[in-house]
């Protein structure tokens, strides 16, 4: 990559122009914009792109989330129709193996229409790749473009995408931390010179008491609120996989990964993946005003176990060569465990459903699902 991207060079433009943006609005363009945008132009995932997924990590992931999607349906009452939603389906993997999945249940896998929310045409080509053959699948725009009916939303490293606001703390109040330009016409940080008003009344209490110089992140609730709205429409369920934390907290994790390493998030926008972590408990805190029921968060490592992935690694690796058995395990590590390299503590997993649903599998101590994948 070079320094000074076309996007770069259009953001610079602009903030000479009107003057400093907010953080969310130059995230909003190095992800989206129409031309330049990370999401509109790359094909991000894989070896050969800047990060790789758990759907990518092994098939036993996108196995056991399908199954998991199984017993809903069981729980809404299997319902003759059925749309399994999935926002930001990367290549279709994930998808692809929850499908396979879902052939040993003929009557739900009859019931389904699978629906995919995806704004990137590269990736749109390869999921049209992934998943040929496959029997009634749409794509769409936004999941307000998706029909209206019984539903399960699944979103695995959707969240984090979306675009954050970040308040910077100073004597006077919170101000909006924004992108500018220095001297050197270079993009730095910078803060809103006027603070929000009454912005304190909003924070959680451990944010509230955060010292000058924190910085604290927030994301509008209007995508979750939508979403826990359509489960309570539709007496459906939505299972959110991201990596974040669990309570509201002060901290900047705003952060750009290119070829699989960090990168400033400052430099060859549009060229970089552009993130920051998912606040768990904001996330459930709005699914519950608009009246919906909230599971866990729970650790990923945690919920696969729950769900059965020791047994189904185990039935695949009998089958196996000693190789491919040894991959298999590998793999199985990278999902569940904790530390270096590890996916199973950063990422956490987040139920939502109608309150007229049960706990759902994969939340509770037991372990209902296990060996359900083999």
């Amino acid at each position: 990559m070079i320094d000074g991207s076309p996007l770069h060079h259009e953001i610079a433009k602009l903030i000479a122009t009107a003057g400093p943006m907010p953080v969310w609005r130059y995230m909003q363009l190095c992800l989206t914009h129409p031309r330049y945008g990370y999401y509109i132009a790359h094909d991000p995932l894989g070896r050969e792109g800047d990060f790789i997924t758990a759907p990518e990590v092994s098939q036993m992931f996108g196995e056991l989330v399908g199954l998991w999607a199984a017993s809903v349906w069981r729980e809404m009452g299997s319902p003759p129709a059925l749309h399994l939603i999935e926002l930001g389906p990367g290549r279709g993997t994930m998808m692809a193996d929850a499908l396979r999945a879902l052939r040993v249940l003929p009557p739900l896998y009859q019931a389904l229409s699978v629906h995919l929310v995806e704004i990137n045409p590269v990736l749109r080509d390869k999921q049209h790749e992934t998943l040929v053959g496959m029997r009634n699948v749409h794509w769409h725009t936004s999941l307000d473009d998706v029909p209206r009916g019984a539903s399960i939303i699944l979103a695995n490293e959707y969240f984090d995408v979306l675009p954050i606001h970040q308040m910077v703390k100073r004597e006077d109040g919170w101000h909006e931390r924004t992108v500018e330009l220095d001297a050197a016409g270079k993009l730095m940080f910078g803060v809103a010179p006027e603070p929000v008003p009454q912005f304190d009344v909003l924070l959680p209490p451990l944010v509230r008491a955060a010292p000058v110089g924190a910085i604290f992140e927030w994301r509008p609730d209007s995508e979750i609120m939508s979403l826990a709205t359509r489960l309570r429409e539709t007496r459906g369920a939505a299972l959110i996989i991201d990596y974040g934390h669990v309570r509201s907290d002060a901290g900047d994790t705003l952060q750009a990964i290119a070829r699989h390493s960090f990168a400033d998030p400052l430099q060859n926008a549009g060229e970089a993946d552009v993130t920051a972590h998912v606040d768990f408990q904001a996330l459930a805190r709005a699914a519950e005003d608009v009246g919906a029921c909230v599971h866990g968060p729970v650790t990923q490592g945690e919920f696969l176990q729950r769900l059965g992935i020791d047994a189904r690694a185990n039935s695949l690796m009998a089958k196996a060569s000693e190789e491919v058995a040894e991959g298999i395990k590998a793999a199985k590590a990278r999902l569940i465990s904790g530390g270096r390299g590890g996916m199973g503590a950063m990422f956490k997993v987040l139920g939502i459903s109608d309150p007229s649903l049960p706990m759902l599998v994969g939340f509770a101590d037991e372990d209902p699902a296990a060996g359900a994948a083999s």
